[in-house]
């Protein structure tokens, strides 16, 4: 696709036929999502387990993404994404239309209910990784920030129309109809993928499957700024999530509402949503990322805690439009500092972590609050979340989240190629590497702090081992060794994995360095001469340098 320079327009990616009809059928289908949700949650409200039966069905909606985020991301890159996304609509089909048959016929205990809102939430977390990663396939560069904005959009849409819709429904025709309504919003964009006229995609060659799903978890656990932004998520995200389990009791128990008050409410947070999606660019011309967080936090906390203290309806629509804000301002201001951190070769892996660690939030705290609720009562467990929402933001003076605007993230093949005697096979391994480093006694100390960045790098780029070693018989010669699963991992951070940081990393640890540092492979001993280099002696010096 061509580039054009200049301002681009929010609704610059609508003129992409193909985005525009894909963004919409997913706004559909997200659509039918919501509302089946809602008819799953007000099947059983009147029942007298209710708070616990409400909150399980938002459990097993999200536990899914928690369970199996990951593994979608790595099928996302491993799959045509188009055919992907197919499947999983008629999977939807499927099991709306069973859903919507086995109600109508009266034969939808608690259980069963909480088993087909799982198969859809696994659809689910299918489906959004997958949607992700092909917004990349259908706009160009300079718009992909318009096409994120807008995606949030569809989100937060959805979001308020689906609930509304099903309120609609159910008052006026009960919980059935809400199930047969999803298949057919699911049936939309399966309708829209099949007229998808997609030029031909050429793919390059992909990790595999379990390699990459393991190199995915290894970058998170030892990037310590990724793991500081998920667990300022997740402070926020234990508490506030009170706000979508404990909303059909807050219509039913608090306003004494009917089906289609209740989806008012729930439109109320969704266009809320909507506002934080469309404003939160201006709010961030005057408040940094951390001042966003701030504000956003204590604006949910106060709105929430208040709803269950206002006697009616109309005085609790405002109040939920303002927990809608704070909600998506945290959401979004979160996953733009993160996609901003990340490198390029692992950002649909992390992503789909964020994705657990989001979703997962909400699947572990919902059954926790319906508790709360059964023992303590419903105002008792919203002013309880309310404070925790509040004590989040003040915990956020300390766990402030790195602005990343302007932070290099592209990949740097400074290493060069590997030039080696004995090349193994793509799939041996392990490989050790070894670096020799000659450090005076007065750069030591320097050296030795230096290295414990140089640890975070090589593994967060795919080693699975580090060690640095003194040697006993010279004083001065130290040597780092880190170890990799396989000959082709290692070509992997050779080729892509690396970034201006981790270089910036190595040549402050060189600053404190006598001469070359020198490198040697250390292959598996059956490694077969089939591979000679005409110059063995340089390949030591081309390592890290």
């Amino acid at each position: 696709m061509s580039e054009q320079s200049g301002p681009v327009s929010p609704w610059a990616p609508f003129r992409r036929r193909a985005f525009f009809w894909l963004w919409l059928g997913v706004v559909v289908s997200s659509v039918g999502m919501w509302a089946q949700t809602v008819g799953a949650q007000w099947l059983f409200v009147d029942d007298p387990h209710a708070a616990t039966i409400v909150t399980l069905v938002q459990t097993a909606s999200t536990l899914p993404m928690m369970l199996l985020a990951l593994p979608a991301g790595v099928l996302a890159d491993a799959f045509d994404r188009r055919w992907l996304l197919f499947g999983v609509q008629t999977y939807f089909i499927a099991v709306a239309v069973l859903l919507a048959v086995l109600t109508a016929a009266g034969l939808m205990p608690p259980a069963l209910l909480l088993t087909f809102t799982f198969a859809i939430g696994a659809g689910g977390a299918l489906l959004s990784p997958t949607w992700q990663a092909l917004i990349t396939d259908l706009v160009p560069r300079n718009e992909l920030a318009a096409a994120t904005r807008l995606d949030m959009v569809s989100v937060n849409v959805a979001r308020a129309a689906g609930p509304a819709l099903a309120g609609f429904v159910i008052a006026h025709w009960g919980v059935p109809p809400v199930f047969a309504m999803n298949a057919v919003c699911f049936g939309f964009l399966a309708l829209v993928l099949l007229a998808w006229r997609r030029p031909r995609v050429t793919h390059r060659e992909r990790e595999p499957f379990l390699p990459a799903l393991v190199a995915g978890g290894r970058y998170v656990r030892h990037e310590p700024v990724v793991r500081r932004i998920l667990l300022r998520l997740a402070t926020f995200m234990l508490p506030a999530c009170a706000v979508w389990a404990l909303l059909p009791l807050v219509a039913s128990r608090q306003l004494g509402l009917a089906a289609d008050g209740y989806g008012l409410l729930f439109a109320a947070l969704g266009i809320g949503a909507v506002i934080g999606a469309l404003c939160l660019g201006w709010v961030k011309r005057y408040l940094s990322s951390n001042g966003v967080l701030g504000l956003a936090a204590i604006s949910f906390a106060l709105a929430f805690g208040s709803v269950v203290l206002v006697p009616n309806l109309w005085l609790a629509l405002p109040l939920l439009v303002v927990c809608g804000f704070g909600w998506t301002a945290t959401v979004s201001t979160i996953i733009s500092e993160l996609q901003l951190f990340l490198p390029g070769w692992v950002r649909a892996r992390a992503i789909a972590i964020y994705l657990m660690v989001f979703l997962g939030a909400q699947a572990v705290a919902s059954p926790i609050w319906g508790l709360v609720t059964q023992q303590r009562g419903l105002r008792t467990s919203v002013l309880a979340a309310a404070v925790l929402v509040a004590v989040s933001a003040i915990g956020g003076l300390v766990l402030k989240v790195p602005e990343n605007q302007h932070l290099d993230r592209s990949p740097m093949a400074y290493w060069g190629p590997t030039t080696v005697a004995l090349e193994p096979e793509p799939d041996a391994g392990p490989i050790m590497v070894s670096i020799e480093y000659e450090v005076s006694a007065d750069e030591e100390e320097a050296f030795l702090q230096a290295m414990e960045s140089m640890r975070r790098s090589r593994l967060r780029s795919g080693a699975s081992r580090w060690d640095l070693y003194r040697v006993g018989e010279s004083p001065d010669l130290f040597f780092e060794q880190f170890q990799v699963p396989t000959w082709q991992e290692h070509q992997r951070q050779h080729d892509g994995r690396l970034t201006a940081e981790d270089q910036a990393i190595e040549d402050a640890t060189f600053a404190h360095v006598v001469g070359t540092p020198r490198a040697q492979h250390l292959l598996p001993p059956g490694t077969a001469r089939n591979s000679l280099s005409p110059h063995p002696d340089d390949s030591a010096a081309q390592e890290p340098s």
